[in-house]
C-alpha cells in the first residue's frame, strides 16, 4: 500500500488537497494529555497523517476510563501501562509510516516548554484548568498557535488560540478558580459523547492550522450532546490580559499549585497560591458520591481508592500515604478542580 492509497479518500478532500497532505506529513503536533479528549485527538491526528505526534501524560489507565478513552483496552491495565505508553504502542499500529512519542511526565512549568519544542500547534486533551493557563502562556511565548477544548458531563466547549492575534485563553478565563469551585469528570461525571465531539473539533482545528487554511475558528464553540445544542460565542480581548501583553504568570511559576514532600512522612502537602477560602459545605457535597466524606470546621478528611486526603480551609492539602508529588497532583486536580 502506497501513501497515496492511505490517504486517498482525504487528499480528495478540497480543504486537504495533495499538497495539504504533504504539509500534514511534515508537521508536529504535541498533545497534552491522553485522556477522553487526548485519545480523540490523537487518532485522528495518526491517521490523518500528521507526520510527528508527540502525546504527553502522566497517568496510568483505570478501568472506569475505559468507557470513554478510546486507545486503550483492558489488556493495558492488566499489564500496568501508562497512557502515553500504551498509545503509542497503539497508534503506531494504525500508522507505522509516521513517529508517535509517548511521554509520561507530569506537565509544569518547568518543563513545558521543552515538550512543546519545535511543534508546529498544540493540543489540550486535559483535565484539569492550571495547565492550560501554561499551555496559554508556553504558546504564546513561542508564537506556537494551541486549540483548548474541556468536556465534563454531557457538554464540552473548544477554542482556538493563534498568538499575536487575541483573544488567548487568559482572555477567556483570566483566573485559575479556587479549590473546590469547579466540578470534575470524578465528581459530575462525563458521557463518552461530550470528548469525542470536543476532540474531533479540536483535531479538525489542528489540521486546518497544519495546512494552512485560512477557516480558522476564532470563536468559544460551546456544546450539549444530551441537550442537542450547539453555540458559537463571540470573545473579545482583554485588554488587562498578562498574557497577551508578554506577562507569562503560570510560566513564570508565579501562580498554580506547589507540591512538597513532607519531611520524614509518606505524605505530599498541595498548595494552590490562588485560594484564600475553601467552602468545606459545598466541596463534601460534590464529593460524597465518590468517596468517604468527613469534616468540621478545621479539616475536611476525603477517603477513596486506599487513598487520603487532608484538606484545610485555606485550600491546602495533605495527601497521605505517598510521596509521589505527581500522583499528589493528579489527586488534586482529579478531586478538588483545578
Amino acid at each position: 500500500m502506497t501513501e497515496v492509497d492511505r490517504y486517498s479518500r482525504q487528499t480528495i478532500f478540497p480543504g486537504i488537497g495533495k499538497e495539504g497532505q504533504k504539509r500534514l506529513g511534515s508537521s508536529l503536533a504535541v498533545i497534552i494529555g491522553c485522556g477522553a479528549l487526548g485519545s480523540i485527538i490523537a487518532t485522528s491526528l495518526v491517521r490523518a497523517g500528521v507526520g510527528r505526534v508527540r502525546i504527553v501524560d502522566r497517568d496510568f489507565i483505570e478501568y472506569h476510563n475505559l468507557h470513554r478513552q478510546v486507545i486503550f483496552d483492558e489488556d493495558d491495565i492488566k499489564k500496568g501501562l501508562p497512557k502515553a505508553v500504551a498509545a503509542e504502542r497503539h497508534l503506531s499500529k494504525v500508522n507505522s509510516s509516521i513517529k508517535i512519542e509517548g511521554v509520561v511526565a507530569d506537565v509544569n512549568y518547568t518543563n513545558i516548554e521543552g515538550f512543546i519544542q519545535g511543534a508546529d500547534v498544540v493540543l489540550d486533551g486535559l483535565d484539569n484548568l492550571e495547565t492550560r493557563f501554561l499551555i496559554n502562556d508556553a504558546c504564546l511565548k513561542h508564537k506556537i498557535p494551541w486549540v483548548y477544548g474541556g468536556a465534563i458531563s454531557s457538554s464540552g466547549m473548544t477554542m482556538t488560540v493563534i498568538p499575536g492575534k487575541p483573544p488567548c485563553f487568559r482572555c477567556v478565563s483570566p483566573n485559575l478558580p479556587g479549590a473546590g469551585v469547579i466540578q470534575t469528570c470524578d465528581t459530575a461525571g462525563v458521557i463518552s459523547p461530550a470528548p469525542f465531539v470536543i476532540g474531533s473539533l479540536e483535531a479538525a482545528e489542528a489540521m486546518k492550522i497544519l495546512v494552512g487554511a485560512k477557516e480558522i475558528n476564532r470563536e468559544l464553540i460551546i456544546i450539549d450532546v444530551w441537550k442537542g445544542t450547539f453555540q458559537h460565542l463571540k470573545v473579545a480581548p482583554s485588554p488587562d490580559c498578562p498574557a497577551c501583553s508578554g506577562r507569562y504568570e503560570f510560566l513564570d511559576g508565579k501562580f498554580g499549585i506547589k507540591t512538597t514532600i513532607l519531611c520524614g512522612q509518606t505524605t505530599v502537602q498541595v498548595v494552590n497560591a490562588k485560594v484564600s477560602q475553601l467552602s468545606f459545605k459545598e466541596l463534601a457535597a460534590r464529593l460524597k458520591s465518590v468517596g468517604e466524606v468527613s469534616y468540621n470546621e478545621f479539616m475536611l478528611r476525603f477517603r477513596v481508592d486506599n487513598q487520603e486526603m487532608v484538606v484545610f480551609p485555606d485550600g491546602r492539602v495533605i495527601v497521605r500515604n505517598t510521596n509521589d508529588e505527581s500522583l499528589a497532583r493528579g489527586l488534586y486536580a482529579k478531586y478538588i478542580g483545578t
